[in-house]
């Protein structure tokens, strides 16, 4: 008996060892078009990866075999009935593209993949991945519309934002834009069988927040990314598969305004709206009995005033408490006093949010607490960063509360406002009934310190009885690129030097690649390829700049001109409307990615407008030279930096001509 004990424990410990020498090697890290389990894939040849794990040494892969489905117990079977590739000769590996029948929109699809070694040994199946497509046509909307709380005042629209006083006194002539109110929609449904699969499309402009059944879906900030609204929109794709219950269901989404209408208020770098925020949704629910039933946004929603009272991507958020209704989120909600929403008969053309989103990224503390010689309380966090703040407070009234955040300091310690965008502020009106907690969900800032007025904070002298703030938290917002490497040595100073330049360019990676997270939140090309090669070590970026593409092909002129901002939100004048060290990210960046991750698709779609853009800088040449723009922008001279000063725009201007067509001979 000892022995047989003996022996099943050895057997027990070598089981391990007996495997891998069975299996020479394992599939893992699955990724189709550089995600994982992706939703809204609008390519009809999506892109499969995935790496291999061996203990053997000079490990190759000789051959691979992919197996896609439209269903999971198809795919067990070994039914490939999408795409069976058969066993196919090649050590690819990465971006290996489907070859099988035509994918449908809206469906999700089920595909695993196995490899061989040199010695023709065959891994075992890898795990089942899944992808779904999005809407890839006008028809697969099912007639969702673009419904509104109010409808648009047509003398307002300005889709090229106006800029400085002056242009906006000429053109506006003192005029208030963009005052539409905030809108929250509701639709009530009913589920009475089994799901299988649902899946929400959502588009809300400028941004939304989706809520079903009253929980917030997803965890993306800032949806969908800015566009250039009149030639194309974003729309957000969302798995509901296990959220929806068996009975009533209610979808709630609540708008702002972002870049899609900026208010004539408080602090505005450009003034631009395309009429009152907007919503289209389209949410297709698969029964398991093989049913299915269309949710679409129309006439049929009702809509109301939110307690989001101001909305501004440029001057900040107001949010009343005092305005909530109970319960207007769950089924059964008395909404006989909402209006029915308004079918604004707008259209834009509409593409699936590839990039990855924005997302709370770091909760920062409070660091330090410290009472100006005015007597403004203040928090310092300590840290420099793009987001908002959680504000948690204690109110025995509706008496308002502003928070001014800033990135500096005065003399006397009052916030400094002045090189970042002013007035800026968070407002607050409690409800008055206790413990309450709230966080802006439409706008955004970078700051460091947050100054109160209107409350006090918690354990402090308070005689007029105002809000007592129990705690502000920092949320540090930015673009959710993956993680992909690091740098750390035993020298503090380089350290400390990474983590500084980490957190700006954290702090500037949005939906697009920012020069800063207040004053514009433009973005300024020449970042877009001066930074790439750099910020790759440290970030994945494949997804981020599939949208970089699209949106300076969405600005390019009829000439071929790339301008200095994409998308152009407005159009600046002389150097900062055109300069070739910006526009040619249009050429630099798609070979950047090639050479980083192995993609030729944007040199494949976006060679003809390269081409363009090639013969604008042409047009633009005197024997080969070219001489204008901002150049070296902020170099050191003895004038106040800015446009370049020691430098001549024919030798940086010339440069990067040579190193574009350069690099549209080796892409040729």
């Amino acid at each position: 008996m000892k022995n047989r004990l003996l022996n099943i424990c050895i057997l027990y410990m070598f089981f391990p060892l007996l495997l891998q020498a069975a299996d020479t090697h394992s599939i893992y890290n699955l990724r189709c078009e550089q995600e994982e389990n992706p939703l809204g894939i609008e390519t009809g040849q999506p892109c499969f990866s995935w790496q291999i794990q061996t203990q053997q040494r000079n490990f190759e892969q000789s051959a691979w075999q992919i197996l896609v489905a439209d269903s999971p117990e198809k795919l067990q079977a070994g039914n490939g009935n999408i795409w069976d590739s058969g066993k196919t000769l090649s050590s690819a590996s990465i971006l290996v593209p489907f070859k099988g029948k035509e994918l449908k929109a809206g469906q999700t699809y089920y595909w695993k993949v196995r490899s061989w070694d040199k010695e023709d040994s065959p891994s075992r199946w890898s795990c089942t991945h899944t992808f779904g497509m999005g809407l890839l046509s006008e028809k697969d909307w099912s007639n969702a519309k673009w419904i509104a709380l109010e409808k648009d005042r047509k003398d307002e629209i300005i889709t090229t934002g106006l800029h400085g006083l002056a242009n906006v006194d000429r053109e506006l002539k003192g005029k208030k834009i963009g005052m539409y109110r905030l809108p929250q929609f509701r639709k009530e449904f009913t589920v009475q069988k089994p799901v299988k699969r649902a899946t929400a499309y959502v588009s809300g402009l400028g941004h939304f927040d989706m809520f079903l059944n009253g929980e917030k879906v997803g965890n993306n900030f800032l949806d969908p990314g800015w566009t250039k609204y009149d030639k194309c929109a974003l729309y957000v794709t969302f798995d509901l598969s296990g959220q929806l219950k068996q009975g009533g269901n209610v979808i709630g989404v609540m708008l702002g305004n972002g870049f899609f209408n900026i208010p004539r208020e408080r602090y505005f770098k450009l003034l631009a709206s395309y009429g009152a925020p907007r919503l289209l949704m389209k949410i297709q629910i698969e029964y398991a009995d093989g049913s299915t039933q269309t949710i679409v946004t129309g006439t049929d929603w009702k809509t109301t005033e939110s307690p989001v009272t101001y909305s501004s991507i440029y001057g900040g958020e107001d949010y009343d408490a005092t305005k909530e209704q109970a319960g207007w989120m769950q089924p059964g909600f008395d909404d006989r006093t909402w209006n029915k929403a308004l079918d604004t008969g707008w259209k834009t053309r509409l593409l699936s949010q590839r990039s990855t989103p924005l997302t709370v990224r770091d909760r920062i503390p409070t660091v330090r607490l410290f009472k100006t010689r005015q007597g403004q309380w203040v928090y310092d966090l300590g840290q420099n960063f793009s987001g908002i703040i959680r504000l948690s407070l204690h109110s025995k009234d509706t008496h308002p509360v502003k928070l001014y955040p800033a990135e500096l300091l005065n003399p006397d310690s009052t916030v400094n406002q002045s090189a970042s965008g002013a007035p800026f502020w968070f407002g607050y009106t409690p409800k008055g009934k206790g413990f309450e907690s709230w966080q802006p969900q439409f706008t955004y800032y970078g700051f460091r310190y947050v100054q109160v007025e209107g409350a006090v904070p918690a354990g402090q002298p308070n005689p007029d009885e105002l809000p007592e703030i129990m705690e502000i938290t920092g949320l540090h917002t930015c673009n959710s690129a993956e993680n992909v490497g690091s740098f750390h040595c035993s020298k503090p100073l380089f350290n400390q030097t990474y983590e500084l330049i980490d957190w700006a360019i954290r702090s500037n990676m949005a939906s697009v690649l920012t020069d800063c997270p207040h004053r514009e939140k433009l973005g300024w090309l020449e970042e877009a390829h001066l930074m790439q090669y750099s910020v790759q070590y440290r970030y994945n970026l494949a997804r981020l700049y599939e949208k970089t593409f699209n949106d300076m092909r969405s600005t390019q002129a009829a000439n071929g001109m790339i301008p200095t901002i994409a998308p152009e939100l407005v159009e600046f004048e002389g150097g900062f409307k055109d300069t070739p060290e910006w526009g040619s990210t249009f050429v630099i960046s798609p070979w950047y990615i090639y050479q980083w991750y192995g993609d030729t698709r944007p040199i494949e779609t976006y060679y003809p407008d390269m081409q363009r853009y090639i013969d604008y800088l042409s047009s633009k040449a005197d024997n080969h030279i070219i001489s204008y723009g901002l150049g070296d922008w902020f170099d050191i001279g003895p004038k106040s930096p800015g446009e370049s000063q020691l430098t001549s725009n024919g030798v940086t201007a010339t440069a990067i001509y040579y190193y574009d067509v350069t690099l549209m001979e080796k892409m040729a």
